[in-house]
């Protein structure tokens, strides 16, 4: 389905795509990966290049994503004395050894953007700082780890985090939510990212089928860039099925569809899709007002030694 979905999000006015990068999927059992099939994300990549679109790798390798265990691998669980997403240098030395493989085979693949490839973003775990609290000092310090770390990788191209406020610079701090014209990042040298515009939600047993307008979704589009927004990633843009034991819980069903423009079959869900589209030209003719909003004047790419200055239009683009 992968080159249909492509072609249907290029045709509805998106300029790149965002996917998660599942630990639990790509590594099953430690040490031993997989990368065949549906998880050949370097073939999923290229696709998307070949279509003249770019992209957006989000590691994790925490996801969430109502994926079950949050995409973390089970035998993670079992590892004495580990503790999950702080300041457990078991933990960080498990996240270290996926997130490095991760990279050197998309930069084995000349995937990243910095080598001619199409990804332009990559994503150290995920909406932490929802949860930051709990873990005190221990979850700063992991929080400055993952930022020295994912930097360390060396890929050219900027880190983002979602929802971390003190994200670490150079990481780029972004917002999810169903609003975000009000949000600015922790430095006004940053771009200002919209990582999740929520296009509906999550379906759980017993309850009624989520949706959200064609008419609110594009109102939260145009203001976040009337805002000085740069990039909205609808998410889901795409959902489809979480097969098998994948869906998270409690009580979540394995469809994903989440009200998405593109829905759980792969068929336009109309008017979102066709409304959506008309918005994103609308946006496109006034790209150049747009871009030129007194946050945004400066060069944004260049925030790092290991960074490649790079000014493209601007992003619409979806989560698969």
């Amino acid at each position: 389905m992968w080159p249909d979905l492509i072609q249907k999000a290029k045709d509805g006015g998106l300029d790149a795509i965002e996917t998660y990068i599942f630990w639990d999927r790509h590594e099953p059992v430690q040490r031993q990966y997989n990368f065949s099939g549906n998880l050949d994300f370097v073939k999923f990549f290229k696709l998307i290049q070949e279509a003249g679109l770019y992209a957006i790798m989000r590691i994790g390798p925490y996801a969430c994503a109502e994926w079950n265990y949050g995409g973390f691998p089970l035998w993670l669980h079992n590892i004495p004395g580990i503790e999950l997403r702080t300041d457990n240098q078991v933990y960080k030395n498990e996240m270290q050894i996926f997130t490095t493989k991760i990279v050197n085979v998309a930069k084995e693949a000349n995937l990243f953007a910095s080598q001619g490839g199409p990804i332009l973003l990559a994503q150290i775990e995920n909406e932490y700082g929802d949860i930051m609290w709990n873990y005190k000092d221990a979850g700063k310090a992991y929080v400055k780890w993952c930022a020295q770390m994912a930097l360390a990788q060396n890929i050219g191209v900027p880190w983002i985090m979602c929802q971390q406020p003190d994200a670490p610079q150079p990481i780029i701090n972004t917002c999810n939510g169903y609003y975000c014209h009000n949000f600015k990042p922790n430095n006004l040298k940053s771009p200002k990212m919209f990582t999740e515009n929520w296009i509906g939600w999550f379906q759980k047993w017993g309850e009624r089928v989520p949706h959200r307008s064609a008419e609110d979704s594009a109102f939260s589009v145009a203001r976040f860039f009337q805002n000085g927004g740069v990039l909205n990633n609808y998410y889901m843009y795409h959902g489809g099925t979480n097969f098998g034991r994948t869906a998270g819980g409690p009580y979540m069903t394995t469809s994903y569809n989440y009200d998405a423009p593109i829905d759980e079959y792969g068929n336009l869900n109309q008017p979102k899709w066709g409304h959506l589209k008309q918005l994103h030209a609308a946006i496109k003719l006034g790209e150049n007002v747009l871009t030129n909003y007194i946050s945004i004047t400066t060069q944004i790419w260049a925030m790092g030694s290991h960074l490649q200055h790079m000014l493209i239009p601007l992003a619409q683009d979806f989560v698969t």
